[in-house]
């Protein structure tokens, strides 16, 4: 299934096949002393866990974005998780050429016989980095997942709708639960979940495993900085994932601070893995503007784990569409990103040279 970006907005989106690189016109190399920096970049989005499932091929006309299942979480069996995250990469990756000068060129999940490589990106016509891009690209180190308190005020005027939009172009869509009673009925369901994880068994080891102390040098999973000691949550608010589970490592502060100004379900239309990762480029493309206004997100995926509980959520709340990611947006002036890993470790070798230009078979 090929895509291809549409010079729009921030980083281009994905419509249908267009012209393609060596074969409607000519192909361009990837800049190989960029090719570090290029992955950098798509290494900076979110992913479940800070598990950063992703691995990237670099070859001379393309960069292959592939999964990584070895970082997949167990409670993840479908690999949904897994792809929204790899999701937000693309995303990067794609943001990451708009800076070279050009647009990027992307065929979704190009081989059906080989699930793990999710795309393969290019370089396709230049075109001048615009100034809401240049904005972007300087709020990408200090977005941030948030768990800790939102400070109070209100949301900048405009933000939402302008979120809205961003997740449109990538074919995805951020419902606003602005209703108090339906609220509540995501409340619960979040609470439900949240006990259940909490009893399980394996969603607790699987979350002390990606749980770092304060001392750990591990540039994955989520650091003792960016989780409290305390796992209790105020009434009448989604509930955070409990990463401490006792052990008193966390070094978030427990304040209760601000509410969220603003609670929403991004969702899409199927449930299949281009749609799991039209989302995660609707996610990062909608968490990056938010950053570029110090708002940023907490992001709540254990009610999402649960099928049934996921089905409850889309049919209490009426939404026309599959959840993918629950999140709440408030403002905050942290800037500590939480750590990644460096881009070599994150390229795979090629087993042959391929030179190949696209287009050419």
């Amino acid at each position: 299934m090929s895509e291809s970006t549409k010079p729009i907005a921030a980083a281009g989106s994905v419509r249908d096949p267009g012209p393609r690189p060596g074969r409607d016109y000519p192909a361009v190399p990837i800049p190989a002393g960029r090719v570090a920096h290029l992955v950098a970049t798509a290494a900076r989005a979110p992913s479940v866990h800070n598990t950063q499932p992703w691995r990237f091929l670099a070859r001379e006309y393309v960069i292959e974005l592939h999964a990584d299942p070895g970082r997949r979480l167990h409670v993840d069996r479908g690999g949904r998780e897994m792809l929204i995250s790899c999701g937000g990469a693309l995303f990067g990756l794609r943001l990451g050429i708009r800076e070279l000068g050009y647009r990027p060129v992307v065929d979704l999940l190009p081989e059906r016989s080989r699930p793990d490589l999710l795309a393969r990106v290019w370089l396709g016509e230049q075109a001048p980095v615009t100034a809401e891009e240049r904005q972007m690209l300087a709020a990408l180190p200090h977005r941030h997942t948030h768990r800790g308190p939102f400070r109070p005020g209100p949301l900048p005027a405009g933000l939402l709708p302008r979120l809205q939009h961003e997740a449109l172009i990538e074919g995805a869509t951020l419902a606003l639960i602005t209703d108090p009673v339906m609220y509540q009925k995501l409340v619960a369901l979040a609470a439900a979940a949240w006990r259940r994880g909490a009893a399980d068994p394996v969603i607790r080891a699987e979350t002390r495993r990606w749980s770092r102390r304060p001392d750990s040098p591990a540039r994955d999973g989520v650091p003792a900085q960016a989780f409290p000691a305390d796992g209790d949550w105020p009434p009448g608010r989604l509930p955070q994932r409990d990463f401490d589970l006792g052990r008193g490592i966390g070094l978030l502060p427990d304040d209760v601070g601000a509410p969220a100004l603003a609670t929403a379900v991004l969702i899409t239309t199927s449930d299949g893995p281009a749609d799991w990762l039209r989302a995660g480029q609707a996610m990062h493309r909608l968490l990056i503007r938010a950053a570029t206004e110090w708002v940023f997100a907490s992001l709540h995926t254990q009610p999402l784990e649960i099928p049934a509980v996921r089905e409850l959520i889309r049919s209490r709340l009426a939404l026309p569409g599959d959840a993918q990611m629950l999140l709440q947006l408030g403002l905050s002036g942290t800037t500590r990103p939480t750590p990644r890993r460096p881009a070599p470790e994150l390229l795979l070798r090629p087993r042959r040279q391929a030179s190949a230009k696209p287009g050419e078979g």
